[in-house]
């Protein structure tokens, strides 16, 4: 686009000559007859340039100077005075002004030309690093954004792995699934497990050795819960609860949990052997049941947990209650589940705490 000069003379013949020698050079030329029309051509043609006449019968040139110096918005436009007065007075005004060149008529069209050359280059220099300076302020908006978009990700992503694998933590964020924190409805599988013999325990040992034990004991069941795809409800002291099939849907979630509860098993056999080395006399029981259950976020502002309720964690507690050393006791609808995959025999009818019929229980006894 050819850069836009403004032409400003009260003399009709002085602006036609000085308009068809710049628009011979290629320039876009737009006129004034005055200092008020020309202020008002500044305004409404944005040129790159003025070529300012002194001598006008409204405004002079000095003052038109000062009033586009004046603005912010045109506060660097180059303006060249133009005077046929004595150029040695006159052009101390005209810096004085705010002017960035000064031509005494009769005008030299060479040095005309070369000045406004010289002139645009400084001002097309000047409108480039204004155009970078915006860009640069663009693109440090849509940084700042995303440096607060990826804290608070990052921050979910932190609150997300509290109760669920890193894997699945992933996808909520990634939008492979729905907010798990939002309160929903949906068929789960629970387990429930805790120590048997914890409370004597914890009333003989040091308080530095039941940590290290609660180290130990979490840290073995929690690489296990994260490797089947289970979601962790909560740590109390001894006891875990674990449910499957939530925020992840899962083909067979009873099967998921089964096989993490022999795991556990087989792996607390190994703790046990060295705990036994240092007197302590621990064993672990677990209950597992299925059902529907209400989900989402518990708590306060500043403090939530992620929870399930419903009779199935209820029922799952209970189970847990009741195992032996070493049971995986679990409800009718489980074994349904899972019967191809497990050897389990029925325990008596069991009357729970909270259920007011008796509940036929099972204990698995091995994969298939």
């Amino acid at each position: 686009m050819a850069q836009k000069i403004l032409v400003v003379d009260d003399v009709v013949n002085n602006v036609k000559l000085l308009a068809d020698l710049l628009a011979v050079k290629g320039y876009s030329v737009v006129t004034a007859d005055g200092g008020a029309a020309a202020l008002r051509q500044v305004a409404a043609e944005k040129p790159d340039l003025v070529l300012l006449d002194v001598m006008m019968p409204d405004l002079n040139g000095y003052e038109v100077c000062r009033a586009i110096r004046a603005n912010p918005v045109t506060e660097v436009l180059p303006v060249v005075m133009v005077t046929a007065l004595d150029p040695s007075s006159e052009r101390v005004k005209g810096i004085e002004a705010g002017a960035d060149d000064f031509l005494s008529k009769p005008i030299n069209q060479a040095e005309l030309l070369a000045r406004v050359k010289s002139l645009l280059r400084v001002k097309s220099f000047y409108d480039e690093m204004q155009r970078q300076k915006a860009e640069l302020a663009d693109w440090n908006r849509t940084l700042e954004g995303r440096v607060a978009e990826s804290v608070a990700q990052l921050e979910r992503l932190s609150r997300m792995k509290r109760f669920f694998s890193p894997q699945v933590a992933d996808l909520i964020l990634a939008g492979g699934t729905g907010d798990p924190l939002r309160s929903h409805r949906r068929e789960i599988t629970v387990v429930f497990l805790d120590l048997r013999g914890f409370t004597a325990f914890t009333e003989t040992a040091d308080p530095e050795e039941v940590m290290g034990v609660l180290r130990e004991y979490h840290a073995e069941m929690g690489r296990l819960i994260m490797a089947h795809q289970g979601t962790l409800e909560r740590f109390a002291g001894d006891g875990i609860m674990i449910f499957f099939n939530d925020p992840v849907e899962l083909d067979n979630p009873a099967a998921h949990a089964v096989r993490m509860a022999v795991e556990m098993q087989q792996r607390f056999a190994v703790l046990d052997t060295g705990w036994q080395k240092r007197g302590y006399d621990l064993h672990m029981g677990i209950g597992i049941a299925q059902g529907y259950a209400t989900l989402g976020a518990i708590g306060f502002e500043g403090r939530q947990d992620y929870g399930a309720i419903g009779n199935v964690t209820n029922l799952a507690a209970r189970l847990c209650a009741e195992a032996k050393a070493g049971q995986i006791l679990i409800s009718q609808r489980v074994l349904g589940c899972i019967e191809d995959i497990v050897q389990a025999e029925p325990v008596s009818e069991l009357v729970l705490k909270g259920f007011r019929r008796p509940v036929q229980v099972f204990n698995v006894s091995v994969l298939r």
